[in-house]
């Protein structure tokens, strides 16, 4: 499943103010592990280099071959990182007060690795799935949107929340176009201990922001369904959020959800997530 995060918004941002170095820890939170770990690999190595360019300039160091930058560098490797074979020590005043430096420096770099390591690890992150698509039906009479998400972990979410806005271009009597954002009203935006999947529903009436949608409507209109869920981890007691876009191509008509629940012969109730994006024919 496609992170609800990576999907593409629709809009090119250009010239928008952005300090990456001025905001450089929260850039590194945000980004992928791979690219975290390799700008940590990448600030040990920098100041490797630093100190290893300062240990040539100075000299001191027993058994390091005179003006080998490979020596310097690999002593820097074992000062910063508190190794120290023997093989090659600190032998002059300069020498131990390079040494001093990087073991300064070694501490600061360890602290700022650490805390970024351990943050990312400790960021709350919900195992929500939604459904690929929304379903629009008859439901006891009632033409019925409804949004199926799942949790693909096997805790509760405490005092889920959800909240479904519908986004729509429109051009005001003035003539100004801006996107207008509707709340939807739900049978249920609320779970007091939400398990496995919950099916939120819209009733489509009279009032409705939906009311008009047909699958005519939608066909290249500018719009989308955000669906946004809050509530607190069961298990962690963090509290955890997701958000999903739905786009035109992703409203089915005349379809509703398949059944993921289904009865054993012992008499329990098996959930199927395979199910979980499946839908079926319907009255519309």
């Amino acid at each position: 499943m496609a992170s609800p995060a990576a999907q593409d918004t629709g809009i090119d941002v250009v010239n928008a103010p952005k300090d990456v170095w001025g905001d450089v820890y929260h850039e590194l939170l945000r980004a992928p592990w791979s690219l975290t770990l390799l700008a940590i690999a990448g600030m040990v190595l920098a100041v490797d280099v630093v100190f290893a360019l300062a240990y040539l300039l100075t000299g001191g160091i027993a058994n390091a071959r005179p003006g080998s930058f490979a020596d310097a560098f690999f002593f820097s490797v074992q000062t910063l990182g508190s190794i120290g074979y023997g093989a090659m020590y600190p032998q002059s005043t300069a020498a131990h007060l390079v040494v001093t430096a990087e073991s300064i420096a070694s501490l600061v770099a360890v602290a700022l690795a650490t805390g970024i390591v351990f943050t990312k690890f400790s960021i709350p992150v919900a195992k929500l799935e939604f459904a690929r698509s929304v379903a629009i039906y008859l439901q006891d009479g009632v033409r019925t949107l409804a949004i199926r998400l799942a949790n693909r972990r096997g805790n509760f979410i405490v005092e889920a929340q959800v909240r479904v806005t519908f986004i729509r271009a429109e051009t005001t009597k003035e003539g100004i176009f801006f996107y207008r954002q509707y709340d939807l009203p739900l049978v249920r935006d609320r779970s007091s201990a939400m398990g496995r999947s919950w099916l939120v529903l819209h009733r489509i009436t009279e009032g409705s922001p939906l009311e008009s949608v047909t699958p005519e409507s939608l066909r290249g209109a500018d719009v989308e369904l955000d669906v946004a869920v809050a509530g607190i981890d069961g298990t962690t007691y963090q509290t955890i959020h997701a958000l999903y876009r739905y786009m035109p191509e992703d409203f089915r008509f005349g379809e509703r959800f398949a059944d993921m629940l289904s009865p054993k012969p012992d008499g329990r109730i098996q959930l199927d997530y395979t199910r979980l994006h499946d839908t079926v024919r319907a009255t519309y």
